[in-house]
């Protein structure tokens, strides 16, 4: 009885040790880590016609916003800063958890994602204007992600890599070789 009680208690060592030492494995980041500091100055203090457009009012256009903001001196480091494809090189390689939502791009014969961008927010690439591609990861997963609701939040686990894809919904600088996808909790 005491040999079986040590095999078991050895065991459930050995399975809390590799479970403890897996969520170890990853380092967890926020959004804001993956983008140069003066990328992220210049998001953070748009210009002043930006804050006075209302969602659904006439002048809420990608188009008109595009050109009104090439057409703004003032808004050009703004501008490039929304266009940025510059990374963070340190995170290359690395294993990281990051939340975010999924914007799908393709979906399995179950309509499960299995192509899709990993953004900060909500509805990124529908609002404007969207992330710059420094602010979106391109991943993959055979099993797919089951989406019940844009809505839904996940926290992403795996290899971030620095690559550049490009699609009509977004570009993004960085994609993740996918290890666990599972759903938002704080």
């Amino acid at each position: 009885m005491n040999k079986y009680l040590a095999v078991v208690l050895v065991i459930g060592l050995l399975v809390l040790s590799s479970t403890l030492s897996a969520q170890e494995k990853y380092t967890g980041i926020e959004w804001f880590q993956l983008m140069p500091k003066d990328d992220l100055e210049a998001l953070l203090n748009p210009p002043d016609f930006i804050m006075d457009i209302q969602e659904g009012a006439e002048n809420d256009d990608p188009d008109l916003l595009k050109k009104n903001i090439q057409s703004n001196l003032e808004s050009k480091r703004f501008e490039q800063a929304l266009n940025s494809t510059r990374i963070i090189s340190d995170f290359a390689g690395k294993a990281i958890r990051i939340p975010g939502f999924v914007v799908p791009i393709e979906s399995n014969e179950q309509q499960r994602a299995t192509t899709f961008f990993i953004v900060p927010y909500f509805g990124a690439c529908l609002h404007m204007p969207p992330p710059p591609p420094n602010q979106i990861i391109f991943a993959k997963s055979s099993n797919g992600v089951e989406l019940t609701s844009l809505y839904d939040a996940f926290w992403f686990e795996g290899i971030l890599e620095i690559t550049t894809t490009e699609h009509p919904l977004g570009k993004s600088a960085y994609s993740l070789k996918l290890d666990k996808v599972s759903p938002y909790d704080e």
